[in-house]
């Protein structure tokens, strides 16, 4: 039998410490950006460490090489990654934790949950910038390149002492409950990916504009519906943004 969701369902108790900032993302109060950049695993975005985990690292040079990725830092991409996508993913996965049942936040480590949210992107430091920021639609390679990401900072990163937890969160934040039979990844991974969706939907980037919460919520619910994202962490992203929202919607069902 499915299970009701109302996707615009009003809490009684909305949180008074959320608010929305000029690019209509999620500002937690007392959580703030220069918060999550201050912890331990802001010293990863740094070019010379960078550049030193790729000659120490023959794995990851073989993988630029595979992949025709030049080794060009761009620190600029980085820079603005840590302030503002990846910031903003860890905030909104912080949130989601917040709002959890308690017998879902018992399966969750909130440091290493903040800590891959945080470094989850940093691979795009060696994504060629005219594929980052390409205004239209990517190419067969130039989308194998982007998907490198994930793998590449992942690389960066496993020689560096951060927990295997926090490895597996930025190598696999992509992926979903659907990535094949045997794979069932953890709350953490689940809650960083949903994070990194809405982050990214309700962002201006140069190949798009910036969706509406209510608009990044509608999308995320057809993927609630798919079997992608787990109902109850849908219901915590809600809770999280719900004081955007007023009005009743028709309910609608997750097979």
């Amino acid at each position: 039998m499915g299970i009701a969701v109302n996707p615009w369902r009003i809490f009684a108790d909305p949180l008074s410490k959320v608010q929305f900032n000029n690019r209509t993302n999620v500002v937690f109060k007392g959580v703030g950006g220069d918060t999550f950049q201050s912890t331990s695993v802001g010293r990863f975005f740094n070019e010379n460490y960078i550049k030193a985990a790729i000659t120490q690292n023959p794995e990851l040079k073989q993988l630029l090489k595979d992949n025709r990725i030049s080794v060009k830092l761009n620190m600029t991409e980085l820079a603005d990654l840590k302030q503002n996508h990846c910031s903003d993913t860890a905030e909104i996965s912080a949130q989601i934790y917040k709002n959890l049942p308690r017998a879902l936040k018992s399966h969750v480590n909130l440091k290493d949950l903040k800590d891959g949210a945080m470094l989850h992107d940093i691979g795009k430091v060696l994504i060629p910038a005219e594929i980052l920021n390409k205004h239209g639609k990517l190419t067969e390679d130039e989308f194998k390149i982007m998907h490198q990401h994930s793998e590449i900072g992942y690389q960066i990163l496993k020689n560096s002492g951060v927990n295997d937890e926090v490895l597996s969160l930025v190598r696999y934040h992509h992926d979903n409950m659907q990535k094949g039979n045997n794979f069932v990844p953890d709350v953490n991974l689940q809650i960083l990916n949903l994070a990194d969706k809405y982050s990214a939907l309700t962002e201006q980037r140069v190949y798009k504009d910036k969706l509406s919460p209510q608009q990044a919520l509608t999308i995320i619910f057809g993927d609630v519906k798919k079997g992608n994202v787990h109902p109850m962490l849908y219901n915590a992203l809600v809770k999280s943004v719900s004081p955007a929202y007023t009005a009743k919607q028709p309910q609608l069902k997750v097979s």
